[in-house]
């Protein structure tokens, strides 16, 4: 630690004290020095009560942010995303009543989602084809109808091929 930053954090100790003597009782102190951009003076003095989560809630009705650049949201986002895209995969599921689990809940329930749909969506595109061979071999067919019938299982097709299925 720097000798800046040691003087400053006894000073800071020493102060905390007597400023929460001035405080009504059930309020938390808490002191942060930072050099924005820089972790070199980064400095965080709670008082022995004080509770970082009430302290960040104070941060937040006086203006901080979600919507601010900040390390922590990035890594939370991407922890989120994480879970989501594992939850896709069913892999590495998080410990039972961990936080990222309702994500990774979502994941395993879009990725069900999705294998129902292409499942329906096969279906769909055989029974297009079987109609359409159908209604060809009997030789009473409406030209619209199969070049509908071959427009559909085109997109089926792509949406297949997106699918990987």
């Amino acid at each position: 630690m720097s000798k800046e930053k040691n003087a400053f954090r006894e000073a800071a100790i020493e102060l905390i004290s007597e400023m929460a003597q001035h405080l009504p009782l059930d309020c938390e102190l808490l002191v942060v020095a930072c050099r924005p951009g820089k972790k070199d003076f980064d400095l965080v003095l709670p008082s022995p009560e004080s509770n970082l989560n009430n302290a960040l809630d104070a941060l937040r009705r006086n203006g901080l942010s979600i919507d601010g650049d900040n390390a922590y949201k990035r890594d939370l986002c991407d922890s989120i995303v994480g879970a989501l895209a594992f939850g896709a995969q069913n892999r590495n599921p998080p410990p039972p009543g961990h936080w990222a689990q309702k994500f990774w809940e979502i994941g395993r329930e879009e990725r069900g989602l999705h294998e129902e749909l292409v499942a329906a969506l096969k279906l769909n595109r055989e029974n297009l084809r079987a109609c359409q061979a159908t209604i060809h071999l009997a030789g009473g067919f409406d030209p619209a109808y199969v070049d509908d019938a071959q427009a559909a299982m085109a997109i089926a097709d792509i949406v297949l091929a997106k699918a990987g299925a």
